[in-house]
């Protein structure tokens, strides 16, 4: 993520494991009340088991780090904003925090309208708390790559996901995100470690998996329905990816 992501355990219990792309994975686990609290220069990748008898929930908060409400907190605490990022926190449980996100939950779940000015509030509150608490200050101030901020991404993943069985479409993607072409595929790059291309062929792939193992539908309708005009160019690009054309993964 772009933003630092703060993730917190609203209800159950989950074993989760994270690791850089190539790197080994490091476990830890999440119950009710602990966070999380990361962001990373590069992709990473994360997943979880969670207790199948208990429903797992939790609440997700993208912190802008750069924005107003953050460069005014720490001037008020006599911090420099661009010299600062917050430290990596996985499963700890902090009573502030697990106190101003369930107000923060139970506001903007109420039946009437959310206040603003509460849940502003709220927000300015955790900010302070966050930066007196997990903030560290950098001994420079650190360039990033352009990455996509996390709503922009969801955007795009969101239409890309929604629309595989058309024709990839690298302008509207761009468009909806209200960035010109190169911007948008480097940013992407930068946050997903893979073009917007590769990421969307990917899933054309993962999507036709699915449907072999969960579905008795013939081989040409879900080559049509995953984007692809005939079996053999699905077949081809099945075998590239996966290493076996689609009739033997349906097989195993």
């Amino acid at each position: 993520m772009a933003e630092h992501f703060l993730v917190r355990v609203i209800s159950g219990e989950a074993q989760v494991e994270e690791r850089e792309l190539t790197g080994e994975w490091t476990k830890s686990e999440a119950g009710s009340g602990s966070f999380f609290l990361t962001q990373t220069d590069a992709p990473y990748l994360m997943r979880w088991q969670a207790d199948p008898d208990r429903p797992f929930e939790v609440l997700h908060l993208y912190l802008g780090f750069r924005r107003p409400l953050v460069n005014r907190a720490a001037r008020s605490l006599g911090l420099t904003p661009s010299r600062l990022s917050m430290r990596d926190i996985a499963g700890v449980q902090d009573a502030f925090i697990s106190g101003v996100l369930t107000g923060l939950t139970a506001e903007i779940q109420t039946t009437h309208s959310a206040s603003s000015l509460f849940v502003n509030g709220l927000l300015e509150s955790l900010t302070v708390h966050l930066l007196r608490h997990y903030a560290q200050t950098q001994p420079s101030p650190t360039s990033r790559p352009a990455q996509l901020p996390a709503w922009k991404l969801r955007k795009a993943l969101d239409h890309m996901e929604a629309h595989l069985a058309e024709p990839f479409d690298l302008d509207f993607l761009a468009g909806l995100c209200g960035m010109s072409r190169f911007h948008f595929s480097r940013s992407f790059h930068n946050t997903m470690g893979q073009s917007p291309s590769r990421w969307f062929i990917r899933r054309r792939v993962d999507h036709a998996k699915d449907l072999l193992s969960q579905t008795n539908r013939s081989i040409i309708e879900i080559a049509l329905t995953s984007g692809y005009e005939s079996a053999s160019h699905f077949t081809q690009m099945f075998r590239r990816k996966t290493g076996i054309i689609p009739r033997d993964f349906r097989k195993l």
